[in-house]
């Protein structure tokens, strides 16, 4: 992992967007490195190897490092190239779209980790006379009433908590990117 977040992890929630076409992009990319690799006379391949290490590299960020968790303190947001770790006692207001929205301080923070698909948005948004959903009722209830409960028994043990919004960047992520996309345009100058 490329952050450090205090605390052993109290809960985890899983995504809601499924991982499997994740682990279908990283098949499908490491079989085209692999076709790249084994074809050694350099030129065409090596391009194609590059942009497979690239799009692996794309998978990974986009789809499948995206989490949520909760430890003793605090509710950490792992994004695409990021990781804040927002203290529960700040936490003012939690909802769940598309994306899971927090706000803490006047910030909002999201994480696409658990949400509504757009088809279930939609028809939501149709039938309007349904009665509420509840935490028995989706997962995605369930998320924001949890994050919810945890935030107000923070603030009512919480005594003149100081801590702020630690954000971390994705240090390997983004050098990887950067590496991949200047080796890229390098090959492709030379080709």
């Amino acid at each position: 992992m490329s952050e450090q977040t205090a605390g052993a992890v109290a809960q985890r929630f899983h995504a809601t967007n499924g991982r499997i076409p994740g682990y279908l992009g990283l098949a499908a990319g490491v079989l085209v490195l692999v076709l790249a690799i084994s074809d050694r006379s350099g030129g065409r391949p090596l391009g194609v190897a590059i942009l497979a290490a690239l799009g692996l590299l794309l998978v990974w960020v986009v789809m499948l490092r995206p989490a949520l968790w909760v430890t003793d303190r605090d509710l950490v947001l792992r994004g695409m190239l990021h990781t804040d770790a927002v203290p529960l006692s700040r936490i003012d207001k939690v909802a769940v779209s598309q994306v899971t929205a927090v706000t803490a301080d006047g910030k909002r923070y999201v994480s696409p980790v658990v949400g509504y698909s757009a088809r279930q948005t939609v028809k939501q948004r149709r039938s309007r006379q349904a009665p509420v959903a509840t935490a028995a009722d989706t997962y995605q209830v369930f998320v924001e009433e949890r994050i919810a409960h945890l935030a107000r028994e923070a603030r009512d043990r919480a005594v003149d908590d100081a801590s702020t919004v630690r954000r971390t960047l994705a240090w390997p992520e983004i050098t990887g990117i950067v590496v991949l996309g200047v080796a890229f345009l390098a090959w492709l100058l030379v080709l």
